[in-house]
């Protein structure tokens, strides 16, 4: 019997203790009125911090009950309808303004932007040898993976990695944002020689592209894109810089800062957090439902049968078999989530009229049928809307933009979010976060070795 076989039976042996020791049942929490993922019994999330950096509105509670209310999401209190809008009509890029907005308060000034988007691209250059040395010899099979090992590994790299220092916690951070692009398309190209067994090709960025100009440069063979590419990306970055405090990764990012630990320490928690499926991972999942669609409908533009798959999935007889309509329903969104309103108005102009247009019918019939055939399906009333994966991972299959690359892109684009939060942290937090667990475990009396039963 092989090695591995052995450890495998082994491995399945002590799992039957861990079930048997692990199980909490869920009505123990209501008994002693514990709020079961930090969420209050309507959904909402428990109040556990202040913050300046952003306000997520979905519902409002009047006499106590939550209230559906169409979505609003303002970074320092614009709204991101008016910071999108505004950056579009004068045709220019948005995302670095959106950096500044998150990180010092204010709209910058043309003469602010220009000298901060100049600090931005002097900072982009990774330190000497460590594409080769942290990125190329160890490949990953998922990107989200080796781009927090690659932030972890910046630490090796830093003069003062360990100063928490408002100056030195700004400087660590604008890195962070300038350098993740080059890290995160570095991961990719190794992971496709690697894994997929593709060339590789390594595009250093140029010191006149804005962030979405760098992505697309570094992730092309051709480095070739068009204007109109580069500003729908640049959008998307704009859309998933920030998200309030309470998002799984920001907090884990705050939770760790508020320990006093170092940057990237904290910034990889919150990578590793956006990795799940139920955080960032969700817009891979959607694409994967897509593919479920594909292979279960002969016409996904037909409203009739995208609605008899849609009941499948939720019965658990189609898709990953677990019920969820992946880009649909949000932790605070009811009515609207504002990010997917406007990234579906974009995805429509650019997909109406080419090879992606049946795709965003497909989609569009999902936001529409999914609510009223929850309901149906499952005998619950609640309001469900589109939230920002549903149409996100469309947006990047436009541009071209890999599978690997969707999750990733989403982390590329938080750091600045994550960033500004630790700051706040280092301000004003002052204590360690330390919530309180009960514990169910009863005392019980040590038995020696010997006289154990087997």
């Amino acid at each position: 019997m092989s090695a591995t076989i052995i450890q495998n039976e082994a491995i399945s042996l002590l799992c039957e203790g861990l079930r048997d020791n692990n199980y909490i049942n869920i009505s123990d929490y209501t008994k002693y009125g514990v709020k079961r993922g930090l969420r209050n019994a309507d959904g909402t999330g428990v109040m556990a911090g202040l913050t300046k950096i952003c306000s997520v509105e979905g519902y409002y509670i009047d006499d106590g009950e939550k209230v559906p209310k169409y979505g609003n999401l303002y970074y320092r209190g614009y709204n991101i309808n008016d910071l999108v809008a505004g950056c579009s009509a004068e045709n220019r890029f948005g995302f670095e303004e959106v950096i500044w907005v998150l990180l010092f308060g204010t709209l910058p000034t043309a003469s602010q932007l220009e000298r901060f988007n100049g600090v931005l691209s002097q900072m982009r250059e990774l330190p000497d040898n460590f594409t080769e040395d942290m990125i190329m010899k160890a490949p990953s099979p998922n990107i989200m993976n080796k781009i927090a090992r690659g932030v972890l590994a910046l630490y090796s790299y830093d003069d003062n990695p360990d100063d928490n220092s408002i100056e030195n916690v700004l400087n660590q951070s604008l890195r962070l944002i300038a350098q993740l692009p080059s890290i995160m398309a570095y991961a990719y190209q190794v992971k496709r020689r690697h894994y997929y067994h593709k060339s590789m090709y390594i595009h250093p960025p140029k010191a006149t592209h804005h962030t979405a100009e760098v992505i697309l440069n570094s992730i092309r063979s051709d480095k070739t894109f068009t204007d109109a590419e580069a500003k729908l990306l640049d959008v998307c970055l704009m859309l998933h810089a920030e998200h309030g405090g309470g998002n799984n990764s920001t907090f884990a990012t705050r939770v760790l800062s508020s320990s006093g630990t170092d940057t990237y320490a904290a910034i990889a928690a919150g990578i590793g957090s956006l990795k799940g499926p139920k955080h960032g991972g969700a817009n891979h999942k959607v694409a994967e439902m897509i593919e479920s669609f594909r292979e279960g409908c002969t016409d996904i533009t037909d409203e009739n049968q995208v609605a008899d798959h849609l009941r499948k999935i939720m019965r658990k007889e189609a898709g990953d078999r677990s019920g969820l309509v992946y880009g649909m329903g949000h932790a605070v969104y009811t009515l609207s989530d504002p990010r997917a309103v406007i990234l579906k108005d974009r995805a429509s102009e650019f997909a109406m009229g080419t090879e992606f247009e049946n795709e965003f019918r497909l989609l569009n019939h999902i936001e529409k049928l999914t609510p009223e055939l929850f309901t149906d399906v499952t005998g619950k009333s609640k309001t469900i809307c589109a939230n920002v994966d549903l149409y996100s991972g469309l947006v990047y299959k436009m541009l071209r933009i890999p599978e690997d690359l969707y999750t990733p892109l989403f982390a590329t684009a938080r750091m600045a979010g994550w960033c500004a939060h630790r700051i706040e942290e280092l301000f004003t937090g002052s204590r360690i976060i330390r919530p309180a667990y009960k514990s169910l475990s009863s005392h019980t009396e040590y038995t020696p070795i010997a006289d154990r039963a087997e």
